[in-house]
């Protein structure tokens, strides 16, 4: 396989805003999920992982205007895409040949709520909630910054940013491109929190990945984007590579809608085609960021699938949701940018809020020194459907 080379990630969650606050509250061990302060819902008594800034805040950090058309979802890609672009040294003329791949479920649905109850009524309105779709989310993120060459939304759910991530690497080896930005961003909305809420899978306290007692998840919201590059490029460019994307896998165990298969079968063959492309055994790996939603299914199934490809050499382990809430389609690439801070200071993410142990499961890591030299994450980002995805994140 070719390398494919990571040169900027940018990051906007509940725990900071750029990646100098995140890294500082991953190593303060301060969590990001609280009372709802910005979204407007009767549903009082559920925390979440809100980015804590309003909408005028963010357009003021980017310097616009306020603009009715800003989807929350576009104000949070645009601060991660900037600190991204920024850092890998790109230029609004070199993105006329860069292709642009973000994830999204959501989109602007938090706009469009806000003229449900108008819109049969009004052509104004019904211009204004045309752009709330997932592929114009892309585009309002993109805007700021230029043209790139083409622009493609994915939804696979809450794998949606880590196969953003597997996209452009695959059109890096196909010769399609030299350089891909990559990502995903989502917010909260109504929409979002009532489904959840429905399917009984969210905790009414801060949630617990992995503890015997944990109650569900707690929704969040942010984004994340990194610049993939091949080794072409990075030489002609003159730019620092920072990490290698060495190996991703993708699954589909078709189990059911919503629920993950007992075995955590699609979860085993994402894990294990990711290790057979990087070309690294389990004992290689030396940590591992799990899905780790916090619902009783998830952390089962996972748990098995990890025992299963692991076995003897299972490193240590952890789920970075009890810092910002499942940011559902965006966690893969906010997940990725948080390795990457792990590998570039070396440290371990620890598993906040767990207690005790499910039987027979896994134990995640509470404390950030590792034991040796980190080298190789391995990143879990699985999707409703049994729609599985897993990345491998290297040093140079």
């Amino acid at each position: 396989m070719i390398p494919i080379y990571i040169t900027g990630s940018g990051v906007v969650s509940a725990i900071g805003v750029g990646k100098e606050a995140t890294l500082a509250a991953l190593q303060a061990e301060e969590t990001g999920i609280r009372k709802l302060k910005y979204l407007d819902s009767c549903h009082e008594e559920l925390p979440v992982g809100e980015v804590q800034l309003s909408n005028h805040e963010m357009n003021q950090l980017m310097g616009v205007a306020d603009d009715i058309r800003h989807t929350r979802t576009a104000l949070m890609g645009r601060l991660a895409l900037r600190e991204a672009l920024k850092e890998a040294r790109l230029e609004r003329n070199d993105l006329k040949a860069i292709p642009f791949i973000s994830a999204t479920t959501v989109g602007g649905m938090d706009r469009r709520e806000a003229y449900y109850a108008e819109e049969a009524n009004c052509d104004l309105v019904h211009a204004e909630i045309s752009t709330h779709h997932c592929g114009t989310s892309t585009e309002m993120i993109a805007e700021p910054f230029g043209e790139f060459a083409s622009m493609a939304t994915l939804s696979t759910a809450c794998s949606s940013a880590t196969n953003a991530l597997i996209t452009g690497a695959n059109m890096l080896r196909c010769g399609m491109a030299d350089i891909v930005v990559v990502g995903g961003s989502e917010s909260l909305s109504k929409f979002h929190l009532n489904g959840f809420n429905a399917l009984m899978i969210l905790d009414h306290e801060q949630c617990r990945p992995f503890d015997r007692n944990r109650a569900g998840l707690n929704l969040g919201e942010g984004a994340a984007y990194l610049v993939l590059e091949t080794e072409a490029s990075v030489k002609r460019r003159g730019v620092k590579p920072q990490f290698v994307l060495s190996g991703y896998g993708n699954a589909c165990d078709a189990f059911h809608q919503t629920a993950s298969s007992p075995d955590g079968e699609g979860a085993y063959l994402a894990m294990q085609e990711a290790l057979q492309l990087a070309g690294l055994k389990p004992e290689d790996i030396q940590y591992i960021n799990a899905h780790g939603t916090g619902t009783p299914n998830n952390d089962e199934s996972e748990g098995h699938a990890i025992q299963r490809v692991f076995g003897e050499h299972l490193p240590p382990v952890s789920s970075t949701k009890s810092f910002t809430g499942h940011t559902t389609s965006a966690s893969g690439s906010i997940e990725a940018v948080f390795c990457l801070l792990a590998l570039q200071h070396q440290f371990l993410l620890p598993n906040l809020n767990w207690h005790e142990p499910i039987e027979g499961g896994i134990i995640p890591v509470m404390e950030q020194k590792p034991q040796g030299e980190i080298r190789h994450i391995l990143s879990n980002a699985f999707g409703f459907g049994g729609n599985d995805s897993s990345i491998i994140l290297s040093k140079l």
